[in-house]
């Protein structure tokens, strides 16, 4: 085909029993072209080109054909071994009791924006005196369950009826 021709429309000539193609552009045909190969006989297929994924996978299982490693001695060694190494395995404690801050949000801003999530509104549109209130409670505590217990009870002090404190 021409290069020329590349991202440009064109009408294909190819009918049902020709075997060559022919390229039409505006008034200009060009061709004939012939296949690349010969049509595929009944009763055979071609194979699917093998992916990346596929290859590798093969140079693998014939890694591991060449790399047969041999079966250990079963005489208990390797066993009492490998009870002794791990006895003697150093452990140390968590120093924080809330490493993986479950208990305990990690700072005000994580407690501010649950705050927010609880209440389903920006701490903005808060009045002063209640950001005030949230400001005086995250400097007392910073544990989950404190904290939304007292916002729950200083914003819906009835569960049935809308808060005195919410505006």
């Amino acid at each position: 085909m021409h290069a020329d021709l590349a991202g440009e429309s064109v009408i294909l000539w190819w009918g049902l029993f020709d075997s060559e193609l022919y390229v039409e552009h505006e008034t200009q045909r060009y061709g004939p072209y012939a296949p690349i190969s010969g049509p595929i006989p009944l009763h055979r297929y071609r194979k699917f080109k093998k992916t990346k994924l596929e290859k590798r996978l093969e140079r693998l299982e014939a890694l591991a054909e060449v790399l047969v490693l041999g079966e250990p001695e079963n005489d208990g060694r390797d066993a009492m071994s490998l009870n002794e190494v791990t006895a003697e395995l150093p452990s140390q404690p968590f120093r924080d009791p809330d490493p993986f801050h479950e208990i305990c949000f990690a700072n005000g801003i994580k407690a501010r924006l649950a705050i927010a999530d609880y209440l389903g509104k920006p701490l903005a549109l808060l009045t002063q005196a209640q950001k005030d209130w949230i400001d005086n409670l995250l400097d007392e505590t910073l544990e989950k369950h404190k904290v939304m217990q007292r916002v729950r009870a200083y914003f819906r002090p009835h569960q049935g009826q809308q808060g005195s404190h919410v505006t």
